[in-house]
């Protein structure tokens, strides 16, 4: 994406990324360029000569659309057609108003000073070299499972994803480690890279979650029932994903290294290597009771609970790095914090801005009655919110797409009989679910592109067929998993209803 996970990464990997993104869609032609220009100039004009504020916002949208198709920052895709069309129905003063409220009010709300505190918490532990012992821990405890280089690649994906806040940092680690290790164990090539795709999914439920801080704030829910909200999904999803590779493993164990000649070679971990592995890793859980056991019994607010874990992730990063210049990790991982933030706000406010034009023009109202009068059910509704996000996903990443449809489709919330709280972690689940989805989904490309590397590909040929023929394989587990959200809300809203609420 234009800004947020992309953010994260180190300046090498984020301009390799930018570079696959921007050769396989095209957007740097001058073609693209000229034909996105000239759209946007027929917006324009149908936005200055609309009969109605309706119309006018629909213009607006038009342009947003069209800004992040040619790979504007998101930011300035939401804020310039937002005040563009305020300043069209409501003219200068309306327009200053915006430039002089919408920066300030749409990022000083209090729950979003735990973002700071969650990125830094993941630079920190990024810097320590924690997320690699993160992998080396879950490969020793499960090869020993049909499938276990598998399934220990999806419990370090989720872990690695979740404290990093990174789904493309997450898959960059996890695939230079992971694939070459499942293809010296004789994995299927497309199991290899297919494990490597989904095993991030879960990450972004799992506190800590930018992305569910994001939505909180968006969606003026409180910020801790709505992260514990997002646990029991993204555990069951990195389980129902390991079940799959491990039914593999009984099933197919051809695919997972069973039987062949290299799959026989594999040394098993011994139970020494396994306890010195969680020795390695001891930090890990040590963060993890701080946030779920400070929130969720109440001890702390999102907030503190957020600044002791980040508290914590310095110690272990000063203690982990007391041999290898810790001062200097710790200030690289306060520099990438202060950018990554800086993005997110930037972000925000341009939603901010959105939000004031649909208030302006009355569209949401509109939307909502137009989808009212449809007549859906709760689950039809949420089926076609299925099909539109993985169609938006093929271009846009999650939190563009987070914060271009959600100020639309809260509204329609209650009248749909839709928990805020469940519905938070089903966008954000279904915006990972659309940077994978085929033909357009960043991730299968930077796989891919990773697999070009001899150290990593071990000499065999992956196409980028072999990447879409594994998400044939993974897809439909996911989207299986989503039915079951839909059928089974209470999988999202029962944890934050055992919680004891903190004051403050």
């Amino acid at each position: 994406m234009t800004i947020s996970p992309a953010q994260l990464l180190p300046a090498d990997k984020k301009a390799e990324a930018r570079a696959a993104h921007a050769a396989r869609t095209g957007r740097g032609s001058w073609l693209t360029l000229g034909i996105g220009l000239a759209l946007f100039a027929g917006c324009l004009a149908g936005l200055f000569t609309s009969p109605t504020p309706q119309i006018a916002g629909m213009w607006c949208i038009a342009m947003m659309l069209i800004l992040l198709f040619l790979a504007v920052p998101a930011a300035i895709a939401l804020a310039a057609p937002s005040l563009i069309g305020v300043y069209a129905l409501s003219g200068i003063p309306a327009t200053v108003n915006i430039l002089s409220t919408s920066p300030f009010h749409s990022v000083s709300q209090w729950s979003y000073s735990v973002l700071p505190m969650f990125i830094f918490m993941g630079m920190l532990l990024t810097q320590s070299g924690l997320t690699s012992k993160i992998y080396r821990a879950a490969d020793h405890w499960f090869s020993w499972l049909p499938g276990g280089i598998g399934i220990g690649t999806t419990a370090a994906g989720a872990g690695l994803s979740s404290v990093s806040g990174s789904t493309i940092g997450m898959t960059y680690a996890l695939g230079r480690a992971g694939i070459p290790e499942m293809l010296r164990a004789g994995y299927d090539r497309r199991v290899a890279v297919g494990t490597v795709i989904v095993a991030g999914l879960p990450g972004n439920l799992i506190p800590p979650s930018i992305l569910l801080v994001v939505y909180a704030g968006i969606a003026s829910v409180p910020v801790g029932p709505q992260l514990i909200a997002g646990t029991l999904p993204g555990i069951l999803l990195a389980v129902t994903f390991a079940v799959f590779i491990f039914l593999l493993g009984l099933f197919a164990p051809a695919l997972v290294g069973k039987g062949t000649a290299t799959g026989t070679e594999a040394v098993a971990s011994t139970w020494r290597d396994r306890f010195r592995s969680l020795g390695d890793i001891w930090g890990f859980p040590l963060i993890l009771i701080v946030l779920f056991g400070g929130m969720f019994s109440g001890a702390f607010t999102p907030t503190e609970a957020g600044a002791a874990a980040a508290f914590a992730a310095l110690l272990l990063c000063l203690l982990y790095t007391r041999r290898d210049k810790p001062l200097a990790r710790v200030s690289q991982a306060a520099i990438s914090t202060v950018s990554a933030t800086a993005a997110i706000f930037f972000i925000m406010i341009g939603a901010e801005m959105l939000t004031k034009l649909l208030a302006i023009t009355g569209l949401a109202p509109m939307i909502t009655g137009f989808i009212t009068d449809l007549g859906l059910s709760r689950i039809s509704f949420l089926l076609v919110l299925v099909v539109v996000y993985l169609i938006m996903g093929m271009f846009f990443d999650t939190l563009s797409m987070m914060l271009l449809t959600i100020p639309i489709l809260l509204p329609t919330l209650d009248a749909m009989d839709v928990s805020a709280l469940w519905f938070g972690v089903f966008v954000v689940l279904l915006g990972e679910l659309g940077m994978i989805t085929p033909p357009v989904g960043i991730l299968s490309y930077i796989v891919h592109n990773i697999t070009k590397a001899p150290e990593v590909n071990l000499g065999h040929t992956i196409t980028l067929k072999d990447v879409f023929t594994a998400l044939l394989w993974f897809l439909p587990i996911a989207v299986l998993f989503l039915a079951l959200m839909i059928l089974f809300p209470e999988m999202a809203t029962w944890l934050p209803a055992q919680m004891n609420p903190a004051g403050g």
